[in-house]
C-alpha cells in the first residue's frame, strides 16, 4: 500500500502532447502522478491516477492514446472536444462542470479547455484494456 498527499507529488508542467507524429502545443497545464503501475512499453504506465491543473485559458489539444481514460472534474468548467478520426475536425463539444465524469475510449481523439478565470482541476484515471485474445 502507498499513501500520499497530492501536494507532495511533483507538479510537472506539460508543454506538448504527441498526435499523429506531431507535437501539439499545450497551454497552462500541469500533472501530478498520484499513483502508477507497470509500463506499456511506450513510456506510460499500464494504470495511473493523475491530478491535472489547467490555468485560465489553458488547454489540452487534440490527442489520442491506447489507454482508456476517465476524468472527474473537481473544480471549474471545461469545454471537452471530441474529434472526427478522419478529418481531425471537432465533431462534438460538451461542457463538463465540477462533479462531472468523462470517459474517453482507447484511440478516440479528444481535447479540452478551461473555461473559467481561475485554475480548474480534475482527476484522470488511465488504464490499458486488452482484448481477450491479445493478453498482456
Amino acid at each position: 500500500m502507498k499513501i500520499c498527499n497530492w501536494k507532495e507529488c511533483k507538479d510537472v508542467k506539460i508543454d506538448v502532447f504527441p498526435y499523429k507524429g506531431k507535437k501539439m502545443a499545450v497551454k497552462g497545464t500541469s500533472i501530478r502522478w498520484l499513483s502508477k503501475h507497470g509500463d506499456d512499453g511506450n513510456g506510460y504506465p499500464e494504470y495511473g491516477l493523475r491530478f491535472f491543473t489547467i490555468e485560465p485559458d489553458g488547454f489540452i489539444p487534440i490527442h489520442s492514446h491506447f489507454y482508456h481514460q476517465t476524468m472527474f472534474i473537481l473544480e471549474g468548467e471545461f469545454d471537452c472536444y471530441e474529434y472526427d478520426k478522419e478529418t481531425d475536425e471537432i465533431s462534438k463539444t460538451e461542457r463538463a462542470r465540477a462533479g462531472s465524469s468523462i470517459y474517453i475510449p482507447s484511440m478516440e481523439p479528444h481535447g479540452m479547455k478551461n473555461m473559467m478565470d481561475t485554475p480548474s482541476t480534475f482527476l484522470c484515471c488511465i488504464c490499458n484494456v486488452y482484448e481477450e485474445d491479445e493478453g498482456i
